[in-house]
């Protein structure tokens, strides 16, 4: 009895981690790695991104890169369609944008930073200037169009 146990407890957990469709690298690079898109918390996000804590009035853009970063949930449907997007993109873009992706049920700070109320929420940070916010899902070629629009980059 206790090996059936075993053995349908670890059957049910396979299953689970197989279907979550959790494609997203957290590779404990702290989120930099190129030509992937990499999951950001509160603590790699001011290090890659923007220093909110310090600098909570302002936005200034501590990366080296543009960067897209894709606010999602693993429950949200549309945001499962963005997802291979954007691990195309990483691809495509490799040395040009960086691309990360941030869970708003892990963390709800960053989701509130930026006012998040639906997702897909995709914010296109360029390496001077402004971020500009786009919300829904939208088709690959959107995307490359708002690279070259906001991101400047070919």
């Amino acid at each position: 009895m206790k090996k059936l146990t075993f053995i349908l407890l670890f059957f049910v957990s396979f299953t689970l981690n197989a279907c979550s469709g959790n494609d997203i690298k957290d590779n404990g690079s702290n989120g930099n790695t190129e030509g992937q898109v990499n999951k950001l918390t509160a603590e790699s996000f001011q290090k890659l991104v923007w220093d909110y804590k310090a600098n909570s009035k302002e936005w200034l853009f501590v990366g080296d890169q543009p960067c897209i970063i894709d606010f999602y949930a693993d429950w949200c449907r549309p945001c499962k369609m963005v997802a291979p997007i954007m691990d195309e993109l990483s691809k495509e873009y490799k040395g040009k944008v960086r691309i990360y992706k941030i869970n708003t049920d892990e963390q709800r700070e960053l989701a509130g930073l930026f006012n998040i109320n639906s997702i897909p929420a995709v914010l296109f940070v360029p390496k001077n200037g402004k971020p500009q916010m786009s919300v829904g899902a939208m088709q690959k070629p959107a995307y490359v169009e708002m690279i070259g629009n906001v991101l400047l980059v070919k």
